[in-house]
């Protein structure tokens, strides 16, 4: 088991958002957490990476303790979040914000590798390596925030609405490019609420609402649950 989060308590400010959030996430596989706006969904991603604390409970990342630990030595161990709002620097470069995601010494020795590997995920980005961030497209900004992301050497990448404000032709892109980075190896979790398509590829799939877990289940189990399909797919 790579990651293992039980029993998890996290506050939004003074307000309590998650009450004893438990799930797994196995080496390989793509898991899904999905559910309406303002389940909780960010705030835990935001609490494994290390950028809200954790007010009671434990995450265990490759069997060690990693609660509270800081972001930058999540990172080191491998654990990457995709943020939704991407952040990028939009002063920089798309090269300049690629190199960024090298900065831990790891990942520095091997950045001319992981270049490679992140212009042939994304053709467009290599033309477009000179060009300043802030000027691309909502989906080649997203596509920039990945490979920024690739550069750290993930083990572990998170992934907070990846599709949240792309174009519907964009959306399939980018659970395509999800898929395509698991089968290269890198373990995936992500927190999206468009169900349908988070959980069609995901092998684990996990349902919160008002900051609980409510159902769990492989990713069709899930689609063809009643509850599920009337509750969050309106069939």
């Amino acid at each position: 088991m790579l990651l293992n989060v039980r029993n998890v308590c996290g506050f939004y400010g003074e307000m309590q958002v998650l009450f004893d959030v438990s799930f797994t996430v196995e080496a390989g596989k793509i898991v899904s957490v999905v559910g309406s706006n303002a389940a909780g969904k960010t705030t835990i991603i935001r609490t494994i990476s290390g950028m809200n604390p954790v007010a009671s409970g434990q995450i265990e990342f490759m069997g060690e303790d990693v609660t509270n630990l800081p972001s930058s030595r999540l990172v080191e161990l491998g654990i990457v979040q995709i943020s939704e709002g991407r952040n990028l620097f939009p002063g920089m470069t798309v090269h300049e914000n690629l190199e960024m995601g090298a900065f831990t010494r790891k990942a520095g020795l091997q950045m001319r590798t992981s270049l490679e590997r992140v212009y042939g995920l994304f053709p467009l980005l290599f033309e477009r390596r000179k060009q300043m961030a802030g000027t691309l497209s909502g989906g080649e900004q997203q596509m920039v925030a990945i490979g920024r992301g690739l550069m750290s050497l993930p083990k572990l990448m998170m992934f907070d609405e990846p599709s949240h404000g792309l174009a519907p032709i964009m959306v399939e892109k980018m659970f395509e490019i999800v898929k395509e980075i698991n089968r290269e190896g890198t373990t995936v979790l992500m927190v999206e609420q468009n169900v349908f398509h988070a959980l069609s590829i995901a092998s684990k799939g996990y349902i919160i609402e008002n900051g609980r877990v409510v159902f769990e289940g492989s990713g069709p189990e899930l689609l063809k649950d009643d509850r599920v399909r009337q509750a969050y797919l309106g069939i």
